[in-house]
């Protein structure tokens, strides 16, 4: 879809407008009050002019006290009305962006991590957060504002052209002039506000990195030159703020200006009339009144319609991720039910970007129950193996079944809930360590995760915490060691039940003392599952059925441990760099 940010882009407020259906009534409301309140706005000046000649010039004290009545009833009528205008459209703004943010959050769980990989987190957050707020002020400050805006004009002006159409016209002559201020202040701010946008994508993408990595910094005493790096963000966003301010500085004076040549002009044309008694000072008072009903919209729609040119950069930003294609096609319907595990590789080529190559031809067999262990120097393919096994990217040639099934052919969700990974890097939510194992699936008790801590010989460490299994972690597991938030992580693949388990690294940033106790437990997880293995540390792998050693994405050896030991290859000369390694550093 071509989105230009135009606040006249039809298709883009139709697909906004997709999002009100459900609150149509909410709308249609909205919309009804908006005109009331301009059908009502102009009652009260009248009511002011001609209470100020029938009674107040006449001393007609009862007839005053009457109309004082009347209009206090129509000030409450119009504030009953203001309220009710001002809560629906609100709601109805706030009750689009929950869904729409929804829609995104959904959208964003299911792309492919390709797209995560060139698209800055920050970057998304602002998608979901701000961009999503400015769609909420068109309806809330935008849209049906403008429309009641544009209505009480329309209903000031015809009532004072129909009052007395000469006076209307002496006092309105300074208008054109308005009009052509305000079309050269929204171009103007337009630009100011897409700069304005930019920078706060800018802001929230190094905020996210920094405060995630704020380790990294201290570790390497960086905080001054980041400081710097922050300091010149931050400045061009209240650069970008301050130039957006400077258009409203100039454009709101003039306005005034404006108004104030109109009061000049009823003033000098209404006293001169007075002098000949062809109006009442009444309808001087009126005219007074209807000039500021008349200005202070206008003024009002101006920065309105630039709320609304916001909301339309916003929508169209939002749309944007919605738009885009890089999710996994999840046509598939297999969903056997049991999964053996029987995997395989057939000639399977896989590249991150066009042909670069990062798997060359990778063909294997792994039998229901089997180990395997892959095996190379970094960048040799290790990960990318399980990622387009999960199908967290798609293989350019060749195929990959799973009991004789093509993995494309499974459920997507099926596939990946049969195939439980431990990472390197373990990530926790800021939850509950009971949540943070069972990632809030209702279909396993408490029973089942004591169990497998059990299996796993964590339960004793978590049961010495506070709240034992109901205690919350912190964002990221920043309460637990390493060691820790590995065993849970374990825990975590092994209530899951899957058919495949993969360890990736799964111990490498642990202690000795937990790795023997996480090595201990793992003999007990792969007994009756596929596993596989990616471990730089050559000893946990001995015991596995097969070991793959991959170089530079291909496949260059093959068997068990002992086997390749006598191949004298590849294998042999990664044990031997790695013990002799460990022996020089415990010289």
């Amino acid at each position: 879809m071509a989105v230009t940010g135009d606040v006249y882009n039809s298709g883009l407020l139709k697909r906004i407008f997709k999002y009100v259906k459900p609150y149509r009534a909410v709308f249609i409301w909205s919309v009804i009050l908006t005109i009331l309140l301009a059908a009502v706005s102009p009652i009260r000046p009248f009511l002011i002019g001609y209470t100020l000649d029938k009674f107040i010039f006449t001393n007609d004290y009862d007839g005053l006290l009457r109309m004082t009545f009347l209009m206090g009833f129509v000030l409450i009528l119009q504030t009953l009305i203001q309220y009710s205008q001002t809560l629906l459209t609100n709601t109805l703004g706030q009750s689009v962006i929950r869904d729409l943010r929804i829609s995104v959050f959904n959208h964003i769980t299911k792309l492919r991590l390709k797209y995560f990989d060139k698209t800055p987190i920050g970057q998304l957050i602002t998608r979901t957060v701000s961009d999503l707020e400015t769609i909420a002020d068109i309806f809330s400050e935008g849209l049906i504002s403008m429309i009641g805006d544009s209505l009480q004009v329309v209903a000031v002006v015809g009532w004072m052209l129909y009052i007395d159409w000469k006076v209307t016209l002496v006092v309105l002559i300074p208008v054109p002039l308005l009009v052509i201020a305000t079309r050269k202040f929204q171009k103007s701010i337009k630009v100011a506000f897409q700069e304005v946008r930019s920078e706060v994508t800018n802001l929230n993408t190094f905020l996210q990195e920094h405060i995630t990595g704020v380790s990294i910094v201290q570790y390497f005493a960086r905080e001054r030159q980041e400081y710097k790096k922050f300091y010149n963000i931050n400045k061009r966003y209240r650069d970008a703020n301050i130039r957006s301010n400077w258009y409203y500085s100039i454009f709101f004076p003039v306005v005034e200006l404006i108004s104030a040549m109109s009061l000049a002009l009823l003033i000098w044309y209404g006293g001169k009339s007075i002098f000949s008694s062809s109006i009442t000072p009444g309808l001087i008072n009126q005219f007074i009144l209807y000039l500021a009903m008349v200005y202070t919209p206008i003024r009002q729609l101006a920065d309105k319609f630039n709320t609304l040119q916001m909301g339309m950069v916003g929508a169209e930003r939002v749309f944007k991720v919605l738009d885009t294609d890089e999710t996994t096609i999840n046509e598939g319907t297999e969903k056997p039910v049991r999964l053996e595990g029987n995997i395989d590789f057939k000639n399977v080529w896989f590249a991150y970007n066009d042909d670069q190559y990062v798997l060359k031809d990778l063909t294997f067999h792994v039998n229901a129950g089997e180990t395997v262990a892959l095996v190379g120097a970094t960048g040799a393919g290790k990960s990318s193996t399980i990622n387009i096994l999960n199908r967290f990217y798609e293989v350019e040639k060749g195929d990959i079944t799973v009991d004789s099934i093509a993995i494309k052919n499974f459920d997507l969700d099926y596939l990946r809930s049969n195939i439980a990974t431990v990472l390197q890097d373990v990530f926790l939510f800021s939850d509950t360590i009971l949540n943070n194992i069972t990632l809030n699936n209702p279909e396993i008790g408490i029973e089942q995760v004591v169990d497998a801590a059990k299996k796993v010989g964590a339960h004793d460490f978590i049961e010495r915490l506070p709240g034992g299994y109901q205690y919350n972690v912190m964002e990221r597991g920043a309460t637990l060691s390493a060691g820790q938030a590995q065993l849970i992580s374990f825990i975590r693949a092994l209530v899951h039940n899957p058919a495949i388990l993969v360890l990736d690294e799964a111990t490498s940033s642990v202690d000795t003392e937990t790795e023997l106790l996480i090595q201990k437990a793992i003999d007990n997880l792969m007994d009756g599952r596929t596993s596989i293995v990616i471990a730089h540390r050559l000893s946990t792998i001995q015991k596995a059925n097969q070991i793959i050693v991959l170089d530079k994405g291909e496949i260059k050896e093959k068997g068990t441990h002992q086997e390749l030991l006598k191949l004298d290859g590849y294998y042999k000369k990664l044990y031997d760099l790695q013990f002799s390694s460990e022996g020089i550093a415990k010289a």
